[in-house]
């Protein structure tokens, strides 16, 4: 039997774990690569205002883990410890110790951290579980929505910074196209349907309901016609679609040009064809893109990759 003063004192020093995610612009490699050394490390892995004086990373199994966080103040505090699980790509668990100037122990931290493909590129999920030395440093604790905020908000810039970004004052222009086929159980009317009537492409062109929301959405699909589609990402982002309309021919045809924008900055200019073509009930859906991704903050891949996600949408949509 447990005493009712011992489970307290557990609950003490083990509080909940936190959680967050966040979605970051950038294949899954890119984000995985990001915890792969010191010299990336030691870029984003502490609240903004910290400095990391000294890191040391081994991406192995029982491999090391080592970063000084530098408080604006001069206090230093150590996280210590080593790669209990590597899953390229997929998933992290790091196994450390957070020690003080003085080299006290004042918290175990175990870090979960998965990585999946979503629209818009990775989604990373971090759940960190505590045990505290003291329950008097419990109040450390408090601060990990903020801390890890501020840290996410790091690792954005270095993974733009990875992909030759903006952030860095460069300027780069990556060109690539690529081509998609889908063939959906539905006839020809119902697929046009749901590519140019606004309520029912609004059902599966977006983002994850769990980790976007929507801000403006707007659709006039006719030669010159315009379409608008704006929302806001885990984290803060906001992504904004703006596409013009070149050519369209009823369950034939789709030309456009489109912007993509995270935040104030332009990330890619793209023009796309979709093509429909009808037999014996079904339809088979060709996507063409040609891009121009700008200053490291999308690519081909990526947007290829995306593109498909939306194209299964649409075809898990139709299967109601």
């Amino acid at each position: 039997m447990v005493r009712a003063g011992n489970a307290d004192k557990d609950a003490t020093l083990r509080p909940p774990p936190f959680r967050c995610s966040r979605v970051f612009h950038a294949r899954r490699e890119t984000v995985f690569r990001a915890w792969s050394s010191a010299e990336h490390i030691s870029r984003w892995f502490c609240p903004e205002t910290f400095t990391i004086p000294e890191a040391k990373v081994e991406m192995r199994v029982d491999g090391v883990f080592e970063v000084c966080m530098r408080a604006p103040a001069g206090e230093q505090h150590w996280t210590r410890g080593r790669f209990v699980e590597i899953v390229p790509n997929t998933r992290l668990v790091i196994d450390t110790n957070v020690t003080d100037d003085a080299g006290t122990t004042l918290f175990r931290a175990y870090t979960e951290v998965d990585f999946a493909d979503v629209l818009g590129g990775t989604r990373m999920d971090v759940v960190q579980t505590y045990t505290l030395s003291d329950p008097s440093i419990g109040w450390m604790m408090k601060g990990a929505p903020e801390g890890w905020a501020s840290t996410l908000d790091n690792l954005e810039r270095e993974v733009i910074r990875m992909q030759g970004g903006g952030e860095t004052g460069r300027r780069s222009v990556t060109h690539a196209s690529f081509n998609l086929r889908r063939l959906y159980q539905a006839p020809v009317a119902r697929v046009w349907r749901a590519f140019t009537d606004v309520a029912v492409k609004q059902k599966w062109f977006g983002g994850p309901a769990e980790h976007w929301q929507l801000i403006e959405r707007h659709m006039d699909v006719r030669v010159g016609g315009s379409e608008r589609l704006k929302g806001r990402w885990d984290g803060g982002a906001v992504s904004t679609f703006e596409a013009v309309y070149h050519d369209v021919i009823p369950n034939e045809r789709l030309v456009y040009s489109y912007v993509m924008h995270l935040g104030d900055k332009k990330i890619s200019v793209s023009l796309a064809t979709i093509e429909f073509a009808s037999a014996d009930g079904e339809t088979s859906v060709s996507v063409t893109e040609q891009g121009a991704f700008l200053d490291g903050y999308d690519d081909g891949g990526s947007r290829e990759h995306g593109t498909g996600l939306l194209l299964d949408a649409l075809g898990a949509l139709l299967l109601t």
